[in-house]
């Protein structure tokens, strides 16, 4: 997930004319790297509870390991980037993510699932300090005019990269030759689970390796010093709410802290648990749109299976609702969001964002209850709805909490962006549900009160106080 900033200012060079372009391409490849990394863990947690024979709750400490290291690395991250530097900070959270991926060597080696964790965490560490340092660089990194042109942009390859990893992943973790699958239901249970969790390796060598290469990249490019911001302090004298010395003072942002939380859990709750919930249905026949749309893709990711040394059969769609079908659905999830988000840029700067915002709370809100009534495909594809609708509550959300805080600003962005640790603490709690009170489709009941928050929150809670 790419965290705007909420900097104004620009590039000190000593050329006006300077081109951006390259630095520009340079971080948008780390934006891509986010969303798909952030977003293969809704593929990597029903892989982890099947090779690790966990619950739900168990699994559900996936996000918590991932998640969870925005809301401990954020302050500490914020220190190391005064010490190195934009462009050296943004080497060394390449490397640690690097490591990150290696530990999944031994994790799978050992079936250990605290390994997997450790990994992840790792990852989650490196990735919160690219996002520190990538978020505000990308606003500032060229002329202020264009800064919500640049965000935007960095935001579309985050959603970009989102939408292919649990497509690929799902090809490589789920698909699988014939002959593959074939060898491994002739196996004993001990021996499949430790063929299955090597299938991980791949992917993950693959990650640790692109990641050194781009370290190195970084290392090597000559990335333009970024000297001067316009600091939001001169945004004071236009507002009119009465000086506070703490951001907290203010309950629109304290109500938006808390809507930033849910609105994190609840997307990343829902792109996680969906392959589960597809497994609640009990399926044997698909829909000939689902069916088309499984095909062409499968057919289309083939070549990315290749890269790992795998040539996955295309998906059987005959057998009713499998964990590759669900990759499929996870990818269409987060494909919602990249159309949201691609289309919402330019209607977002023609229409009123907040009824906006209003309007997709209200569809998300019935969607998901409306998949905890109904049985069969339909609730699939309900939850699906729920990724087109999440596309623009990130940048409605973020303005209207820090509006009218004047020289606190910043300090409200601090706490809206520690508010991500949503997205370990939601899944975490459906798990919870969903193995001791109730079931999966009990847990969903989660997301509904999520989502009737943030509709309050859009209708009364976003007001100036």
């Amino acid at each position: 997930m790419a965290i705007p900033s909420t900097s104004s200012g620009s590039a000190t060079v000593g050329t006006a004319a300077r081109s951006y372009a390259l630095p520009m391409a340079a971080m948008t490849s780390l934006f891509f790297l986010f969303g798909a990394v952030t977003n293969f863990n809704g593929v990597l947690m029903p892989y982890l509870k099947d090779v690790c024979q966990l619950t739900d709750f168990q699994s559900s400490t996936v996000s918590v390991a991932f998640f969870g290291a925005y809301f401990l690395m954020s302050l500490p991250a914020g220190v190391l980037l005064k010490r190195l530097g934009y462009q050296r900070g943004i080497v060394v959270g390449l490397l640690i993510m690097a490591v990150g991926a290696l530990v999944f060597i031994p994790a799978a080696n050992s079936r250990v699932f605290g390994v997997f964790l450790l990994g992840l965490a790792i990852l989650g560490a490196g990735i919160t300090l690219l996002q520190v340092a990538a978020n505000p660089y990308v606003s500032v990194l060229g002329p202020a005019s264009g800064a919500a042109s640049r965000v935007s942009l960095v935001g579309v390859a985050n959603n970009f990269g989102g939408t292919l990893s649990p497509l690929l992943g799902g090809m490589l973790l789920f698909g699988g030759s014939e002959v593959l699958k074939a060898r491994l239901a002739a196996m004993p249970v001990a021996q499949r689970l430790g063929e299955e969790a090597a299938l991980v390796k791949g992917p993950y060598i693959g990650l640790a390796m692109f990641l050194a290469v781009l370290a190195g990249v970084f290392a090597l490019l000559k990335l333009p010093e970024l000297e001067t911001f316009t600091d939001e302090e001169t945004a004071a004298a236009d507002t009119a709410l009465p000086a506070r010395r703490s951001a907290l003072q203010y309950p629109h942002l304290v109500l938006g802290v808390v809507a930033i939380f849910l609105y994190v859990g609840v997307e990343v709750g829902l792109g996680d648990y969906l392959i589960r919930f597809g497994e609640t249905q009990n399926i044997q026949q698909l829909s000939d749109f689902t069916q088309a749309l499984v095909r062409s893709l499968s057919v289309a990711t083939n070549w990315g299976a290749a890269l790992f040394g795998q040539a996955p059969a295309p998906i059987d769609t005959t057998a009713g609702f499998t964990k590759a079908v669900g990759a499929v659905l996870v990818s269409s999830y987060w494909f919602g969001s990249l159309i949201g988000r691609v289309v919402g840029i330019p209607l977002l700067s023609r229409i009123n964002a907040r009824l906006a915002l209003v309007l997709v709370c209200a569809v998300a809100l019935l969607s998901v209850v409306a998949a905890v009534l109904v049985r069969g495909e339909a609730a699939l594809w309900l939850v699906v709805l729920c990724g087109l609708c999440n596309s623009i509550m990130w940048p409605v959300i973020f303005p209207l909490a820090i509006k009218g805080l004047g020289p606190l600003t910043k300090q409200g962005s601090s706490y809206l962006i520690m508010a991500i640790v949503g997205g370990a603490l939601i899944p975490f709690l459906m798990g919870a549900v969903s193995t001791y009170a109730g079931g999966l489709r009990v847990a969903f009941v989660l997301p509904a009160l999520c989502y009737a928050y943030l509709l309050y929150y859009s209708l009364r809670g976003y007001r100036l106080r």
